[in-house]
């Protein structure tokens, strides 16, 4: 019983898509014709003791009634309730303190406290922590006090990024009813909604928010809208008759059920409450979103507690998380690892003889081979990208999702209102004298004046020259097809101006929906057939006004007959119009046609229904007015002769198929779960180019209903060779397995969605992207990011964003660690400096360490930061997470320039202490060379090592300076870096100029030395060196050096074709 076998129906207040033609049952086909494997029963002759052991234990499961299993006789026995009468007022307190209130806990919101600690919950500000609590201990108070800014300006800003995108809001909350009406002791009253019970009776009205699971029992015309548990794109029509038998039917097809947070759209009605609280549909997503990881049924309590204890210690250290995170913190404990070594290492130089000065020089080593700035830099880059990424219409609820959405390798989207307009429009017509429309580029569902109706009559073209029909002339029979969409309508459209009185009469019952100027009053299907017949002018007022024609009957559409009969008269005669629509399987028997026209239009309908349309018949007559016709349903609706068919569905966005086509070249695969039908998502997936490059073989096993997916373990799952691209008819835990199945192929996903059916696999997916503007809070509040448009193409704009932020991540850290290197490899040769008392003199001063790393270098990087995106950046395939930042070219790149710019500090060093430059100072040395105690204070014995300090110091600055603008490119020279845009010898000022935040930070870093060396006081108590003249001359030579060999070692780069921008089309990855 495969879903693509059979024609799609889909339940909604208005007739379906073409369904079983032959269908004759007193309800309608409903569920089955939707590819369920439900069966659906009549409760008509059916005993209640027969029905029960017919159905027996599988309809209560954990307690919890599976209620659309059971007659309503059956529910109000087991719930111990009377449908008329209600429950007693002390019966409904008892089971109120029984079961406790109707309130749904909201997701688990991080807290003021969570989002702090969430801010120092990685390793390397851990070790921070560190460094500074062992300053602090060897009253350092300078270098701690450092340190302890770092980490405190780290805090603030990634703490105020989070806590103004952290949605505090409690929205599950918001989603329930305020208040309801119940019958309770015989007596209709209102409550509040978190005082119902189960058993309570449930009076409903349209435009009213369902406030608990209920058993539908009885009502008229009453429809809801489910989309936002459910994923329906159309509000669904319900039916208290019928009986589901089967315990596992998916909610989008339980038309006897009504469920919490969805709304009533048209109709009145009432229903039994079968479940509250956290009971409910939705309670049970919130729960997901609460639940901690499942540690198993026999873990032992140690056990148990062992793997809190991990779980939390994997948190604070920041090894769970995006792959950034977990590999900057694992390269932070390793470093930890490596500062501790060299401390060992300058401590056993000392021969373990360890006074203030030799733990100072090891605290100073171990502080030399940290980047300090590396957090801050990285939180205030991923801040100003966050406010980019604002510009493109995404709100980063998380920092840490801005990075990771650029490692994406596939793609999880919702249809409904994400690749979709999430509004219907009349796609297709077809008339029965062969006639064709199809309305193309409509921008505006409810703009009768957008996009184009292009006509082609087949059967006239022989007969006139005119070949297509004109909005100004339509033929005859496209005349009547018209004015029978627009009279035969309860739907107004209007471009903001007020409806009138009748016609707001005539719309009491139904809800609205407005955007931009133009107002849709009604149910989606009629505005989108009173929007095709305004295209040609032929609105009901305009109709009524040129022809005088008056309503005199009308036979309302009801679920159970899917057809809506409106009957006219004109002044000017005897004779009366009558006008029908409805589903083809309900009109056929009523018209008077021949079984080949009636073939004709069961096989234009379901080619159109193969369309992913739903498909409406409309048929007309006109004869003698009588009584009859307004009394009796059947005199009017027979004998109908038949004008065509409309084919409407929801369009997807004008800009999701050049987004999905860019995701294809980025080598990222979409694939789109939706709560609809198979045969509606294959066409939008068609048309939004996610099987738009398939084979017909390929297709087939692209797409899978989710029936067929929820069958599958998890290890026949893995067995497919790929994963289906398209998965129809989802349940909440159908997209969180889909996720899984991905994390377990090594995939990197992202899921979008708007509903509250999205939000676990929101929460599990890697990141999760929710709708702003139509998206359930709950889906915002366990989504990563937001989309403030809802544009599919902005979540492309993240990914452009995510992977030009993780670009300049890498050259940031190359920078940061270059330093580091050179810093290391400095103090661990100055361990042969030794003074008089052969004690270490260290070549830089702890203070002049933390400025370079945290002054200095923290602005050269956070300029590097904010880089232009490379030309090429969606042209190459998704990062390798398993390599992750520290790829072999940024290793090795780091090595090479960390020695270079090492050894040339080095020699700076020397050639101020070793060499006869202080003799043009007039200073002779006393004590040997390096003098005595000079790394503690000043005294005369230290000026040629303060001088030495000065010297170097200065040179590590300005090498770090020329750095910056290195690795703007890992290969290309500083003096051609963007042979496109610039040339000749006068480029690389241009090139420098291009970023100019890094342009300020060069200059200012150049600018701000020369007082840090000269300042008095400043220069001998805090930094330890003095004023330098002569020795400038040491600095620019080993600037014009360093610049020599990174040129040097990036044209053998070039020559041995390593580092090569690859650009072109490439495969998405095959998951």
């Amino acid at each position: 019983m495969g879903i693509e076998d059979q024609p799609v129906v889909e339940e909604s207040t208005e007739p379906p898509i073409c369904g079983y033609i032959n269908a004759t049952s007193e309800f309608p086909p409903g569920p089955k014709n939707q590819g369920t494997r439900a069966t659906v029963t009549s409760t008509t002759g059916l005993p209640d003791q027969q029905l029960n052991e017919k159905v027996g234990p599988a309809v209560i499961l954990e307690n919890h009634i599976q209620a659309h299993g059971l007659t309503v006789e059956s529910v109000e026995r087991l719930l111990e309730t009377n449908v008329k009468n209600g429950l007693s007022s002390g019966e409904a307190a008892r089971r109120l303190e029984r079961d406790g209130p109707n309130k749904v806990e909201g997701a688990q919101g991080l807290s003021v406290w969570k989002i702090l600690l969430r801010q120092v919950s990685n390793s390397l500000t851990v070790v921070l922590i560190l460094v500074m609590a062992l300053s602090f201990a060897i009253n350092d108070f300078i270098e701690g006090g450092v340190i302890a800014a770092v980490i405190c300006l780290n805090v603030v800003v990634g703490f105020v990024q989070d806590y103004r995108a952290e949605q505090t809001i409690q929205s599950l909350y918001a989603l329930s009813a305020p208040t309801c009406e119940v019958i309770r002791s015989e007596q209709a009253v209102t409550i509040k909604a978190d005082s119902l019970v189960k058993g309570d009776i449930v009076l409903l009205n349209v435009g009213d928010i369902v406030p608990a699971d209920l058993r539908f029992v009885d009502g008229l015309n009453l429809s809801t809208d489910e989309a936002l548990l459910t994923g329906e794109s159309l509000p669904i029509s319900k039916l208290p008759g019928v009986v589901l038998t089967e315990p596992d039917v998916p909610l989008g097809d339980r038309v006897n059920m009504l469920y919490s947070a969805s709304s009533i759209t048209r109709g009145r009605g009432k229903g039994i409450v079968v479940a509250t609280g956290m009971g409910t549909e939705v309670g049970k997503i919130a729960q997901l979103l609460r639940e901690s990881p499942d540690l198993g049924d026999d873990t032992s309590r140690l056990g148990a507690y062992w793997t809190r204890v991990k779980t939390t210690a994997r948190g604070v250290l920041g090894l769970d998380g995006t792959p950034l995170q977990v590999k900057l913190s694992k390269f932070a404990l390793l470093l930890f690892a490596f500062a501790i070594l060299l401390a060992v290492i300058v401590f056993s130089a000392s021969l373990w003889n360890i006074d203030d000065e030799v733990l100072i020089y090891g605290i100073c080593v171990g502080v030399a081979v940290i980047p300090e700035s590396l957090i801050a830099v990285l939180t205030i880059s991923m801040a100003v990208g966050t406010k980019a990424m604002a510009k493109g219409n995404v709100i980063v609820r998380k920092l840490s999702a801005l990075e990771a959405v650029g490692g994406v390798t596939n793609i999880c989207s919702d249809k409904t209102g994400t690749l979709t307009q999430g509004k219907m429009i009349t796609k297709r017509v077809w008339l029965c004298n062969g006639s064709a429309a199809v309305v193309e580029a409509c921008t505006h569902p409810f703009d009768p004046s957008s996009g184009t109706v292009v006509w082609n009559d087949q059967e006239s073209a022989a007969q006139d020259d005119d070949k297509s029909i004109s909005p100004s002339s339509p033929s005859p029979m496209a005349r009547k097809f018209i004015e029978c969409l627009s009279l035969c309508n309860n739907a107004t459209v209007t471009d903001g101006k007020s409806a009138s009185a009748d016609e707001a009469a005539e719309i009491s019952t139904i809800s609205t929906i407005e955007t931009s100027d133009w107002t849709a009053v009604g149910e989606p299907t009629e505005i989108a057939l009173q929007v095709f017949a305004m295209r040609f002018g032929t609105s009901k007022a305009a109709i009524s006004q040129t022809e005088g024609v008056h309503l005199i009957a009308e036979h309302p559409f009801d679920s159970a007959c899917k057809r809506m009969t409106v009957v006219y008269s004109s002044p000017s005669s005897s004779l009366v119009e009558i006008y029908t629509k409805g589903a083809l399987e309900v009109m056929l028997p009523l018209l008077d046609a021949s079984d080949d026209s009636k073939a004709e239009l069961i096989a234009k309908a379901e080619s159109l229904a193969a369309e992913g349309l739903r498909v409406l018949c409309v048929a007309h007559k006109t004869i003698e007015s009588s009584a009859a016709l307004r009394d009796e349903r059947g005199v009017a609706e027979s004998n109908l002769k038949p004008l065509g068919l409309a084919g409407l569905y929801d369009p997807p966005r004008l800009e999701t198929a050049e987004a999905v086509k860019r995701c294809k070249v980025a080598g990222i695969s979409v694939h789109m779960l939706t709560g609809d039908h198979i045969k509606t998502a294959t066409a939008i997936a068609h048309e939004v180019d996610i099987l738009g490059d398939l084979s017909t073989a390929e297709v087939a096993n692209a797409t899978m209903p989710a029936a067929a997916f929820d069958s599958l373990t998890d290890a026949q799952i893995d067995a497919l060779e790929k994963l289906p691209l398209v998965i129809a008819r989802c349940s909440p835990s159908t997209k969180v397995r889909m996720v899984e199945a991905m994390h377990r192929r090594g995939a990197f996903c992202v899921m979008t969605g708007d509903g509250v059916n999205d939000s676990p696999a929101l929460k599990k997916a890697d990141v999760g992207i929710a709708m702003g503007l139509n998206g359930s809070d709950v889906a915002k509040e366990a989504a990563d990011m937001v989309l403030a448009d809802d544009n599919f193409a902005s979540i492309v704009t993240a990914m452009e964003e995510g992977r030009r932020l993780f670009d300049n991540i890498q050259k940031f850290l190359l920078h940061l660690l270059v330093s580091n290197i050179a810093q290391v490899i400095l103090l661990l040769v100055g361990l042969a400096f030794k003074d008089d008392e052969e004690k270490s003199v260290f070549p830089l001063s702890p203070i002049e360490i933390l400025w370079a790393n945290l002054i200095t270098s923290s602005f050269l990087a956070l300029g590097l930061g904010l880089e232009d995106a490379q030309p090429d950046i969606m042209l190459r395939p998704p990062r390798s997470l398993r390599v992750g930042v520290f790829t072999k070219e940024i290793i090795v790149d780091k090595m090479v320039y960390g020695f270079f710019m090492g050894s040339l500090c080095i020699a700076a060093f020397t050639s101020v202490s070793y060499t006869r430059l202080s003799h043009i100072h007039g200073f002779q040395p006393r004590n040997g060379v390096l003098g005595i105690g000079c790394n503690a204070e000043y005294n005369p014995s230290c000026d040629n090592v303060f001088r030495a300090r000065a010297t170097t110091f200065a040179t590590l600055s300005f090498l770090l300076l020329v750095t910056a603008w290195e690795v703007k490119h890992f290969t290309r020279s500083l003096f051609n870096m963007y042979p496109e845009l610039y040339s000749g010898p006068p480029s690389v000022f241009k090139t420098v100029w291009k970023n100019k935040f890094l342009f300020g930070a060069v200059l200012a870093g150049f600018v701000i030395t020369f007082p840090v060396i000269y300042l008095p006081v400043i220069d001998r108590i805090v930094f330890k060196h003095h004023a330098i003249g002569i020795e400038w001359a040491i600095v620019a030579a080993c600037v014009v050096t360093y610049v020599a060999l990174v040129e040097l070692w990036k044209a053998g780069k070039r020559r041995l074709s390593k580092g090569t921008v690859v650009c072109g089309r490439v495969t998405p990855g095959e998951v």
